[in-house]
């Protein structure tokens, strides 16, 4: 299991369990994280978000502002940002793609933020239903230059919530744009969920924000190097950065993996198919097991190349044409056997269909 209590750096906390939505469990973290500024545009399926927001925030001397669009929003949480203040923006894929520019620069300028895609469907306006075809966007970095973002991928309600907490605090550490990729499905069910209200929350000090510069000398702030040499040091600097999120933070659960014979490799809510799936399999005799990334980046692959020492056959279960299987395919070792099952949005595949296809490749 990934360690991670939300809000680590909250003080006298007061826990309470409701019941809510995915997308409403996001919008309490980020309230409960001390994020009290939120700038977004309306799109389904991530509207509940905003919705919430537009709420709350107010009344506790938050500001909410709908954007003219995604372009603005994305913008808005850079300026924001770069005062040093906590903010976050929302949307849906295509809502995602038009913040690419946006998130380019708040990496370059190394400034943290938290930006939530709850996925739908694609390519195009494509439809409200859920996808993971934006797994390659969101672990590309998918705008342009050399740079990563920090991305966690919830698959249930709770995780919604503490994922979210745990996204803000490494925003923070490593003065990064960091990414909650959940989709249609998590955003709009309803479950159990703590949450955790403190009276006092204690943010990190960010002596780099652009405050004034009265009785200090002046902070820069700034994606563009013209001098020679100078963003080759710059990108080597990012670039050192992003290894020592792969040695510190990477976050995955495992379940049934000590006498597996065969690992579904699965993320967010496919993960959770495949947990059915590996139940029914298990009743049958079969022994498989389950290895879940919480960190989509960065990627598990140390544990996944450890796993592949005793595990030599994966099935790889997604909601798009293959995405995830291309890093889990990178990272056992080169005698292991990754197979992928996949199913373009538009409908879920049921635990039974998983259970079918484990059934071809047990053995």
């Amino acid at each position: 299991m990934w360690p991670y209590v939300c809000g680590d750096r909250m003080e006298n906390r007061d826990s309470e369990k409701i019941l809510a939505k995915g997308n409403e469990a996001i919008a309490m973290a980020a309230i409960d994280s001390g994020c009290l500024l939120y700038f977004g545009y309306p799109i389904t399926p991530q509207n509940d978000i905003p919705e919430y927001l537009a709420k709350h925030l107010p009344a506790l001397g938050g500001d909410f502002i709908q954007a003219e669009s995604e372009i603005a929003s994305i913008n808005l949480l850079l300026g924001a940002s770069a005062t040093g203040a906590r903010a976050m923006t929302s949307s849906s894929s295509p809502g995602i793609s038009l913040m690419q520019e946006g998130i380019s620069y708040l990496a370059g300028s190394e400034l943290p933020g938290l930006i939530v895609n709850i996925s739908r469907s694609g390519p195009g306006l494509g439809g409200i239903s859920p996808s993971q075809g934006d797994y390659f966007q969101a672990t590309r970095g998918g705008g342009h230059g050399d740079y990563r973002t920090i991305v966690l991928a919830p698959s249930t309600v709770q995780e919604m919530y503490d994922l979210t907490c745990l996204a803000f605090d490494l925003s923070d550490k490593y003065r990064n744009p960091a990414m909650v990729l959940g989709d249609a499905l998590i955003g709009q069910m309803k479950e159990p969920l703590i949450r955790r209200r403190p009276e006092k929350i204690s943010l990190p000090p960010k002596d780099w924000a652009l405050t004034g510069a009265e009785g200090r000398s002046p902070n820069r702030l700034k994606s563009l190097y013209l001098q020679d040499g100078e963003l080759t040091e710059h990108n080597w600097k990012l670039y050192e950065k992003y290894e020592r999120m792969k040695t510190e933070e990477v976050r995955f659960e495992s379940s049934f993996v000590e006498d597996a014979h065969l690992v579904i490799a699965a993320f967010g809510s496919m993960a959770r198919v495949s947990k059915s799936s590996v139940e029914l399999a298990r009743e049958e005799g079969m022994k498989v097991g389950l290895f879940r990334p919480v960190t989509l980046f960065p990627f598990p692959g140390k544990a996944l190349y450890d796993l592949s020492q005793q595990v030599k056959c994966f099935l790889t279960v997604e909601l798009n044409t293959g995405q995830m299987v291309e890093d889990v395919r990178l990272s056992v070792d080169r005698d292991a056997q990754v197979h992928f099952y996949g199913k373009p949005p538009g409908s879920l595949p049921s635990p039974e269909e998983v259970l079918e296809e484990i059934k071809k490749y047990y053995g």
